[in-house]
């Protein structure tokens, strides 16, 4: 019995040692280490926009000034890689400096001031914020981060003042005018210029606004111009309103800014006209590339393309036309004897003598009127 039972154990245990063996799990297979996933790139960030901001004096929608800046933008926004902003109808003083100093330390790369009256604001805020470049129209005041540029729009105002002086019956021309300051005046004469070439009878009649933008005063000053015998309108003024009052009165008007035809048809000769938009895209390119400069002026002319006239209107003669685009061409060639010698001033003096030309120093400072405008530089 005893051998029995130790047999019986000893199968026992033989069974549980196959029976571990035969469940047993196989030795763990070792793998080949794998290589460590390498590490994800960091998603790159994309190149920061080319900021370029604008300040304008007058609303965008008045079709004058501010209206062609406005389209010179337009063509900047266009660009790849740049982002543009604008600030409208911001007043002259210190309402400017807070613009532009806002626009400043909002990150933008390049500041376009448009109005003279931004010049010293323009100045000061550039002081504080040496790496933004800022282009200040119209004046003359430049620092190491300030240029200032404009265009030869005094060579469009000579080629109207050819079609005034051709279509006027009275020989009375009227014209609103903003600020007696260079520029301004500097137009005045050239428009005057043309007008006596083509009629020496002539006279330039002008009335001053001091504002650059406020419809219903240039509109009373244009009516003020009518009733004094003029028959013929132009303006250095934003709005279109002096040619809806000429066309109200049956008279011809000339346009300033952006062709002005649409607001008075029947009255609408032309208009002295600005493209900003190849200027404007230059100067910003340069920025983006690091070769622009400050302490820069520029003074695009008509040969630049930035200054030009707007189409004639239907009344005026082929002759007329004929003879304008002949002295356009030659201004588009580089020939520009508007102030060639001898000039006369109001009183009769001759300022610039024969065989000269005014510098364009004498033009950029300029405060005399010429002979045959009536009015005083107050």
């Amino acid at each position: 019995m005893k051998k029995l039972l130790k047999l019986c154990l000893a199968v026992a245990v033989m069974a549980s040692m196959l029976s571990l063996f035969a469940c047993g799990e196989a030795p763990e297979e070792k793998k080949p280490a794998e290589a460590p996933a390498p590490e994800a790139e960091a998603p790159k960030e994309a190149p920061k926009a080319f900021k370029v901001g604008f300040v304008y004096v007058s609303p965008v929608g008045d079709a004058g000034y501010s209206y062609a800046h406005d389209l010179g933008r337009k063509a900047v926004a266009a660009m790849p890689g740049v982002e543009t902003k604008f600030s409208e109808s911001v007043p002259e003083g210190a309402d400017s400096e807070r613009v532009i100093r806002n626009m400043a330390r909002n990150g933008f790369n390049m500041i376009f001031t448009t109005s003279f009256g931004y010049m010293d604001p323009t100045i000061k805020v550039a002081k504080e914020f040496p790496d933004v470049a800022f282009m200040h129209c119209s004046g003359f005041k430049k620092s190491e981060n300030v240029s200032n540029y404009f265009g030869r729009i005094y060579q469009s105002r000579y080629l109207t003042g050819l079609v005034a002086g051709a279509m006027t019956k009275s020989n009375k021309i009227g014209y609103v005018a903003a600020f007696p300051i260079p520029e301004v005046i500097r137009g005045i004469n050239a428009f005057t210029i043309g007008v006596r070439e083509v009629n020496p009878e002539a006279e330039v009649r002008v009335v001053w606004t001091k504002t650059w933008y406020d419809p219903a005063l240039e509109k009373d000053a244009a009516k003020s111009l009518l009733d004094a015998g003029c028959d013929v309108i132009t303006q250095h003024q934003d709005s279109p309103a002096p040619q809806e009052a000429a066309e109200e009165a049956g008279a011809y008007a000339i346009g300033y800014n952006s062709d002005m035809s649409s607001f008075a048809p029947k009255a609408n000769l032309t208009s002295a006209i600005w493209n900003w938009g190849p200027a404007y895209v230059k100067t910003v390119e340069e920025g983006m590339n690091g070769a622009w400069k400050g302490d820069q002026s520029m003074w695009w002319s008509m040969a630049d393309g930035v200054v030009d006239i707007a189409p004639f209107g239907p009344m005026v003669p082929e002759d007329v036309k004929a003879s304008v685009l002949a002295k356009k061409a030659e201004l588009v060639a580089g020939k520009d004897t508007i102030f060639a010698g001898p000039v006369k001033n109001q009183k009769g003096e001759v300022v610039i003598p024969e065989g000269t030309t005014a510098p364009d120093a004498d033009l950029l400072g300029m405060t005399w009127f010429v002979e045959g405008v009536v009015g005083t530089t107050e």
